[in-house]
């Protein structure tokens, strides 16, 4: 669960970007930063979150199947995910449930799909650009989380607290979660993100966590939003296990692909 390398591009990669459109999904990631989390998030996953106070968070399920993975509504019509939660799927494959906290319980709107962007230029969480689009067959009546810009360079300091979401595992080798739940993460600095996971790009990857684990997004999760500052600053892409002692969880850096994002949700 989680990915992104830095993926530079001038206007024409960008319209190349736009036009491309593949689809997967994979599992989360670990922790790292401060050695004592906040006393309410104790576990993998954290404690139990209020889907009015996070109402732009969906779950993804197959058609018919279990949920795999979540998402942040980002637009009426746009949900923001992971790329591995998407490639090889198409849009019949695929349902986004909004506005449901317990995903045994009643209530809340299913949407099918229309269609589905994946970032041209993914191939694997590791190598980066796991990031996707799903395009709902009817809009949702729910509030939608703008995405960091490029502008929000201090929402991405170390030190800075972020809130990660979803209905993934609660332990390594655990089982989902049936209730929406939240984790208060520390974003981990780039260095230290790259000495302790190969592979690690500062450019489009930030990672979060507690140096002795214990509190961490896990497979599940993936696609999820990481939210700081009333804005989506990540997205779930990929880790070592899940809150392991100096092995924080990976996500895509939001701001560095907003450019590129903004015009596939305008598209």
């Amino acid at each position: 669960m989680r990915s992104g390398t830095r993926a530079r591009l001038g206007w024409s990669g960008i319209r190349a970007a736009i036009v491309g459109v593949l689809l997967l999904c994979a599992a989360p990631a670990p922790a790292l930063a401060d050695p004592i989390p906040p006393p309410d998030t104790q576990v993998v996953g954290g404690t139990r979150a209020s889907i009015f106070e996070f109402p732009w968070t969906v779950a993804i399920a197959k058609a018919e199947g279990p949920v795999i993975c979540g998402g942040t509504l980002v637009t009426p019509t746009m949900v923001l995910t992971a790329a591995h939660c998407a490639v090889g799927r198409q849009p019949k494959d695929l349902l986004v449930i909004a506005g449901r906290e317990d995903l045994l319980a009643l209530g809340g709107e299913v949407r099918a799909l229309t269609g589905i962007w994946i970032h041209p230029f993914y191939t694997d969480v590791r190598a980066g650009d796991d990031v996707a689009v799903l395009r709902l067959a009817l809009p949702l009546a729910l509030p939608t989380l703008p995405l960091a810009t490029p502008a929000d360079a201090l929402l991405y300091g170390p030190g800075s607290y972020t809130t990660a979401l979803g209905w993934g595992r609660t332990a390594e080798g655990g089982f989902p979660s049936r209730y929406l739940l939240k984790a208060a993460l520390p974003v981990v600095s780039d260095p230290l993100c790259q000495s302790v996971l190969a592979g690690f790009e500062a450019g489009s990857m930030i990672c979060a966590g507690y140096a002795n684990g214990g509190v961490d997004t896990c497979q599940g999760d993936s696609g999820g939003p990481l939210v700081a500052g009333g804005k989506l600053v990540g997205v779930t892409s990929w880790g070592i296990g899940c809150a392991r002692p100096f092995q924080p969880g990976v996500y895509v850096r939001v701001s560095t692909y907003q450019p590129l994002l903004d015009l596939v949700l305008r598209s």
